[in-house]
């Protein structure tokens, strides 16, 4: 229940969906004689919204303070107590999963590339990916034996994987997770998701009892330098900042809950 509640939340309250409703508002109250004069006010606020928005660094003003929460970890410097690594799904693009042959990936691949070259430097490693169909609409198909099948081709082998399939958020990630880990006292797991959406992970799994160790991949800005950098297109600009405003509602949102520690937990 409440995952489906908060897509259908989110996909009004993200700033495209917001700008969008409030220039359609606008243009058939401008029409009415009562409220013609606040419906072109409003349609002219969404229009300027909606450049600003797409054209300024906005958006990488609020994911850079998400990237740099945690410092990027080389794969040289990787802790020797660690058992293994928790890949976060949400790399996979399960469009057309069910008829294409192959893998599909999204913005995200690094989160498994990455992993992956990690996984072959560090053979005594486990590596787990934990991700069902986050689709709110239609049933989708869970990518993880196409992930699996991919990390065996390139010589990872069967029995250092742990495949989850259940989960649809980072909650669940969490929850169904660490149940098929069987950890041991003193054992650390790295956490392997996008730069971005690093702390409110490391929150759910630290809240959820286990140990880990960031390994934040994926990232969108190369650093303070692009809080100058405009966007050369709207689309582009207003993902960035729907991106942010999500994982930044995420972390209100999950505090609330009790599913994190800290409203912005760090290292």
């Amino acid at each position: 229940m409440f995952y489906a509640l908060s897509k259908i939340v989110y996909f009004f309250v993200q700033p495209s969906s917001l700008f969008a409703i409030a220039i359609l508002a606008g243009l058939v109250l401008a029409r009415s004689g009562r409220w013609g004069r606040s419906g072109r006010g409003l349609a002219f606020a969404g229009i300027a919204a909606l450049a600003v928005a797409g054209l300024s660094p906005l958006g990488n003003a609020l994911v850079l303070p998400l990237e740099q929460r945690f410092p990027a970890l080389d794969t040289k410097a990787v802790p020797r107590d660690v058992a293994g690594l928790i890949i976060l799904g949400g790399f996979e693009d399960s469009t057309g999963l069910s008829t294409r042959v192959e893998l599909g990936l999204n913005e995200s691949a690094e989160r498994l590339t990455e992993s992956a070259r990690l996984a072959i430097a560090e053979p005594r490693l486990k590596v787990v990916f934990t991700g069902g169909v986050g689709r709110l609409v239609g049933q989708g198909v869970s990518a993880a034996d196409r992930i699996g099948d991919y990390l065996a081709a390139i010589g990872i082998d069967r029995g250092r994987m742990i495949l989850e399939t259940g989960s649809r958020n980072t909650f669940e990630n969490a929850k169904l997770t660490i149940p098929l880990l069987k950890t041991s006292p003193g054992e650390r797991w790295l956490l392997v998701t996008s730069a971005y959406h690093m702390p409110r992970a490391m929150g759910i799994f630290r809240r959820a009892g286990l140990d880990v160790v960031a390994f934040p991949v994926d990232y969108r800005t190369e650093g303070p330098k692009d809080l100058w950098t405009c966007f050369t297109s709207i689309p582009a600009g207003l993902e960035r900042v729907d991106l942010a405003t999500k994982e930044w509602l995420g972390l209100v949102a999950y505090r609330l809950m009790g599913y994190t520690n800290a409203l912005f937990p760090g290292p």
